[in-house]
């Protein structure tokens, strides 16, 4: 693709890795195919192509508009365009450049701005978000069923093993996990355990980055991936082998802690490190002998393979094998390319398209009538068991669950 941008642009860095992502941009059109609003909504500028004529009129000095932003806002940042795309188009990349900009350029009315920016000062803060949950949760009875779907209860939580291991991985706590799902977590370390390996936290380690990155405040995402790093680096140093991650929406964005922070001189190097070592717990499960853990009676189940995983991580199929190796059953499930509609703060932004593609997604999930649905990600977790009439757990939480008590 030819471009024209703007000098005072050109010599940002954002400018020139923008222009590059352009160049490679051959107007083809094949990740309008897999878009999830291209295919709801069927407008050439709620498709990655039209969005990407969008933002390079824009970096060229074109008329930056609400409609500009309404368009950028509708895309999920799923990335399958990636997938998708012969060329290599780096848009995840490129549309938070845009959002940037147009964060910058066009003033939001004070109802969205107030949302978003609760959304921001809430959501990623473990010590706001989890006194609003108990207080839901508190007030649940009294909610209509419509908000009691999307206030769950609270969960049971088992025992944490005490670390005993030689092997020791550090994994990410999360933001809202820690409070809606701690037992993700606590599932995850007692497989590990069983495998020879102690999962261990890291106080301070908290929100990965994504709500601010994907919100138009990338300094702000930087100023969380930093206080990540000086948390985990002490366990690195200490000889941890991985930074574990069981959201694998915070994983995608962890493996391009490297990328984010390519030009801090203090946090470069460390940065790459942490990248380097980021793995979802799919891939360090799968690494192992898997012979501590047999399945008994295990679920049949529906695998919902979550965006960040397959897309952004590149780990599509990585869980389905794992689990069918422990000898669980596997439905079929069509069109496993296409989002849920949760993409991080999408299913609160847009509701309607985010309803729109779970209604289209537990459809497909149900088709094979699975005893349970799993997935890989805290959010795509909740957003489906809002509506789901089969249990939605994290997979790493039914193999536990399926496994016979250790000796």
């Amino acid at each position: 693709m030819q471009t024209n941008i703007l000098d005072e642009l050109q010599a940002t860095v954002e400018g020139a890795e923008a222009e590059r992502i352009l160049r490679n941009c051959v107007h083809c059109g094949f990740c309008n195919a897999t878009c999830p609003t291209y295919q709801l909504l069927g407008d050439e500028l709620d498709g990655p192509r039209g969005r990407i004529y969008l933002m390079k009129d824009m970096l060229e000095g074109g008329e930056v508009t609400r409609h500009t932003q309404r368009h950028l806002d509708r895309c999920l940042t799923c990335r399958n365009c990636e997938t998708t795309c012969p060329s290599g188009v780096e848009y995840g990349k490129l549309v938070d450049i845009g959002r940037e900009l147009v964060e910058e350029r066009v003033r939001r009315p004070w109802g969205e701005r107030l949302f978003r920016g609760l959304l921001r000062r809430v959501l990623p803060e473990p010590g706001r978000f989890a006194p609003l949950l108990r207080a839901g949760r508190a007030a649940r009875p009294l909610l209509p069923a419509g908000l009691q779907a999307k206030v769950p209860e609270k969960p049971e939580v088992p025992a944490w093993p005490e670390p005993r291991h030689p092997r020791r991985m550090v994994v990410l706590e999360g933001c809202v996990q820690p409070a809606l799902s701690p037992q993700i977590n606590a599932h995850a370390a007692r497989i590990l355990d069983r495998l020879g390996i102690s999962l261990v936290t890291a106080p301070g380690a908290a929100c990965c980055g994504a709500v601010d990155q994907h919100l138009g405040a990338p300094e702000a995402a930087a100023e969380r991936m930093r206080a990540n790093i000086d948390a985990w680096w002490p366990h690195i140093e200490a000889g941890a082998e991985a930074v574990v991650m069981t959201a694998s929406g915070c994983g995608a964005l962890v493996r391009e802690y490297a990328h984010h922070l390519r030009d801090d001189p203090d946090y470069a190097e460390r940065a790459a490190r942490i990248s380097a070592l980021t793995r979802d717990l799919g891939e360090v499960v799968a690494a192992e002998d898997l012979a501590p853990l047999r399945p008994e009676g295990p679920p049949r189940v529906a695998f919902q393979s979550p965006c960040t995983l397959q897309h952004a991580q590149g780990l599509n199929g990585v869980v389905e094998d794992l689990l069918r190796r422990l000898g669980l059953e596997l439905t079929p499930v069509a069109e496993p390319h296409l989002c849920c509609g949760s993409a991080g703060t999408y299913s609160l932004l847009q509701p309607e398209l985010a309803t729109s593609l779970r209604d289209r997604k537990l459809t497909n999930l149900r088709a094979g009538e699975p005893e349970a649905i799993a997935t890989a990600n805290i959010g795509c977790l909740h957003h489906l068991a809002a509506a789901s009439p089969v249990p939605v757990r994290h997979w790493v939480e039914l193999l536990d669950a399926s496994l016979p008590p250790t000796a």
